[in-house]
């Protein structure tokens, strides 16, 4: 994930242990009203609580004129 911030701990529990993580199969993001396969979404988790920090598109250029 290059879009992600510079996140050292978790804002819910404090654990500094943090992984990644994407949805797998058919969990994917697609754009409105535009046809596309749409695109994985990967995560930074806390893995003490569980709590998802940031979450982001793999191919946020999917999604240009969307809005």
């Amino acid at each position: 994930m290059k879009n992600t911030a510079n996140v050292k701990e978790c804002p819910k529990c404090g654990g500094t242990e943090l992984g990644r993580g994407k949805h797998s199969g058919y969990s994917v993001m697609a754009p409105v009203n535009k046809l596309s396969l749409g695109c994985n979404i990967e995560y930074i988790i806390c893995t003490h609580c569980g709590f998802i920090i940031e979450g982001y598109v793999v191919k946020p250029e999917k999604f240009k004129g969307t809005f």
